[in-house]
């Protein structure tokens, strides 16, 4: 099979297309035929040496999201069988074999099946973006701990960055599941995206005093923050949080510091949750996995460019370019395409 592997951590040149003995799944795992292999920020970074990822086989295939077909499956598994179409998250996670590859073994656990009228677009746009929304919008003080339509009814929700995948997931999923959504975003463009995720209202923060805005919006105050830039907008949430707010952090855009007034949180009850979905744990995953199936058979998670969340795509042999991409910061998702399927 072809696969992208890396050896070293570095720039995006260490990336190298070569051929490799297909793997065999082994108990509790399933072997994946991939049709498109999605890249995140996470997996450049890991790639670059944030984490260091190189397996002790000596190499590592990037990418942790993707979708495609089961073609085999190791001893104990159950409710996934060769011919069912999924989508896979995690897949590079402490494991040697991520998305890039023609074929991607990976544990059950981590592999969610696709329904026929679903694309391997959509799937592998799934993965990291969608189920670190989903648990954004769960950790709120007094719930809901899963999200569905209606469980979000009356509430406000904040997402900064809603142009971002993330970003992008999270407004759909609030909107499905029936919130008010607000989303702040940095130019028309982009304001345009998120309204085509289905955003109730747009801020522009560079051409309008964003706390005004959002409370003309919300008078009552944002009960859920879903976080991209912690250091940059912690005066904002702090002036347009309601009581018993909670700002739910996924990311460092813009600092790694960040400084609140301690009294002002105190006084409305302020939670501050961060989240990371590798430690997350099975539990959260799990949940977050059904509530996406969920939504998708609502027809509530489409991607392209009508959908709010444009498509870059790359064959392959271009993972390198396909990296650099998402690192200088393309607008909406990049998809590798491995295999027609």
């Amino acid at each position: 099979m072809r696969a992208i592997v890396y050896s070293e951590n570095g720039p995006s040149d260490v990336l190298q297309l070569v051929e490799r003995p297909v793997p065999e799944p082994g108990a509790g795992e399933v072997r994946v035929r991939v049709a498109v292999s999605a890249v995140n920020p996470t997996d450049w970074k890991n790639r670059a040496g944030s984490t260091s990822n190189v397996q002790d086989a000596g190499e590592q295939t990037p990418n942790q999201d993707g979708a495609g077909v089961v073609d085999a499956v190791g001893e104990g598994v159950d409710g996934i069988a060769p011919g069912d179409r999924v989508w896979m998250f995690l897949s590079a996670y402490q494991r040697p074999g991520g998305s890039a590859a023609e074929f991607a073994v990976v544990p059950v656990e981590r592999v969610v099946k696709l329904a026929d009228d679903v694309s391997f677009d959509v799937g592998a746009s799934l993965g990291v973006p969608a189920m670190t929304a989903h648990r954004a919008l769960t950790v709120h003080d007094g719930g809901p701990s899963r999200l569905s339509p209606g469980a979000l009814e009356g509430r406000t929700v904040l997402v900064a960055g809603g142009a971002g995948a993330v970003g992008h997931a999270a407004i759909q999923l609030a909107h499905w599941a029936g919130a008010t959504v607000i989303s702040t975003v940095s130019s028309d463009a982009k304001a345009a995206l998120a309204t085509a995720a289905g955003a109730d209202a747009i801020v522009n923060y560079r051409e309008e005093d964003a706390a005004s805005r959002i409370r003309e919006i919300a008078p009552d105050g944002v009960d859920i923050v879903v976080e991209v830039s912690p250091a940059q907008n912690a005066a904002l949430n702090a002036a347009v949080l309601a009581n018993h707010g909670t700002v739910a952090v996924y990311a460092n855009n813009g600092g790694d510091q960040v400084t609140i007034d301690v009294r002002s949180h105190f006084a409305l009850n302020v939670r501050y949750q961060f989240l990371l979905l590798y430690t997350v744990g099975a539990e959260a995953l799990s949940a977050a996995a059904e509530d996406i199936t969920a939504a998708l058979a609502d027809g509530a998670l489409p991607v392209g460019e009508a959908a709010g969340l444009p498509l870059t795509r790359f064959p392959l042999a271009e993972t390198a370019a396909a990296h650099d991409a998402v690192e200088s910061g393309v607008v909406g998702k990049v998809l590798i395409d491995v295999a027609s399927l």
